[in-house]
């Protein structure tokens, strides 16, 4: 029986989100295997998907998300793991994010997962630069690590240009998408009326603002079909300003957030998902939409293309008229969002959270 550790990092900094989901996917899972004992050591929490997807295997209790905790909620994880492993040595931990320090036994073996490189990739849109602080804890935490996975081809070829590590180090492991739909449909006025789906956070990165550009551009889409956003927080002042300068109507571009029952109603009445990233690791929200028959217009960069395949409609992020064009071609094409519809049904087979822990379960094997 090989012992694994998932570590607190990733739930103690999230109520939700795809690093999370994951984890809690694959921990889950592995406990029911009958080869390996499971616990997540998490002794103070705050993630959603962790109180509701993992309780029987969890070494720990769910705390308030409170403002200006999330360093003295860290440092207590800490420094109770490191004494609950003396006491109960694992074969393997898992560490869940990037940490300069490790509550990792001397005997016992490391796994991490690195979801992208983005910090180290496209420096220019963080204040830091290459100062910000995760990519000295993400390189520390990758050298001391006995075994790499990877989630994309493209996130391991990143991996590889920017830190001298060995290939044979690395498993490049794909994630499977659990979304599932309630049957019973949510009322909400906007769904009264055509719109596009944008799902997450509207970091630079995320590229919202060009957009929003792109969403103006076309004054066939602006007039006819609203913009949908989930998640993300309400919209900060400069989104509201540009939403002003383009003069786009405040009733068009709607932000709300929720839970799973409300994203699985909107990917499945949205018109098409629209995701304009500038770097993605591997990019789970493209699975959902495509499993709930959800056309997708996606950026054609980073790792996108290797998860979307041919069931998507690519447009450069980087060009507006692109995105605008892709995004006019979908929704105003029954035989092209038809097209997109059957394709990404028949992509996503190629996903699972069973082909997750199965690979996951070899890298395990392999160390033990």
């Amino acid at each position: 029986m090989v012992k694994i550790i998932y570590d607190y990092q990733i739930f103690s900094r999230s109520k939700y989100g795809g690093v999370s989901r994951y984890l809690c996917e694959i921990a889950t899972r592995m406990a029911r295997t009958e080869n390996f004992d499971v616990k997540v050591l998490a002794c103070a929490y705050i993630s959603e998907y962790l109180r509701h997807y993992a309780s029987e295997i969890v070494v720990g209790c769910p705390v308030p998300a409170l403002p200006k905790t999330s360093k003295i909620i860290s440092n207590f994880n800490f420094k109770f793991s490191r004494e609950w492993l003396k006491i109960n040595p694992p074969d393997i931990v898992h560490e869940t994010y990037y940490s300069q320090k490790t509550i990792t036994p001397t005997r016992t073996k490391t796994v991490i997962t690195v979801y992208d490189m983005l910090h180290e990739k496209l420096t220019n849109l963080f204040p830091e630069g290459k100062n910000h602080p995760l990519i000295k804890a993400k390189k520390m935490a990758i050298k001391r690590a006995d075994h790499i996975i990877c989630i994309s081809e493209h996130t391991k070829k990143d991996l590889l240009k920017i830190l001298n590590i060995d290939p044979q180090k690395i498993s490049v492991i794909y994630l499977g998408y659990s979304l599932r739909y309630n049957q019973n449909k949510i009322e909400h006025p906007y769904f009264n009326f055509p719109f596009i789906l944008y799902v997450g956070h509207r970091g630079k990165y995320k590229n919202f603002e060009r957009l929003l550009q792109a969403y103006s551009r076309s004054k066939k889409i602006k007039k006819e079909i609203n913009l949908v956003c989930f998640g993300g927080n309400s919209f900060s002042k400069d989104e509201k300003k540009i939403i002003d300068e383009l003069e786009i109507s405040k009733d068009k571009v709607i932000q709300v957030s929720g839970n799973d029952d409300l994203l699985a109603n909107l990917y499945n009445y949205a018109s098409a998902f629209v995701y304009p990233s500038l770097y993605e690791g591997f990019g789970l929200p493209l699975l959902e939409a495509m499993s709930f028959r959800c056309p997708v217009v996606c950026s054609s960069i980073s790792s996108i293309p290797e998860i979307a395949g041919d069931a998507a409609e690519f447009f450069n992020p980087y060009h507006i008229h692109s995105m605008s064009n892709a995004l006019e071609k979908v929704v105003y094409s029954q035989d092209r969002t038809e097209t997109l519809i059957n394709l990404g049904l028949e992509r996503i087979q190629k996903f699972s959270w069973e082909k997750c822990v199965q690979k996951t379960c070899l890298v395990y094997s392999s160390l033990s």
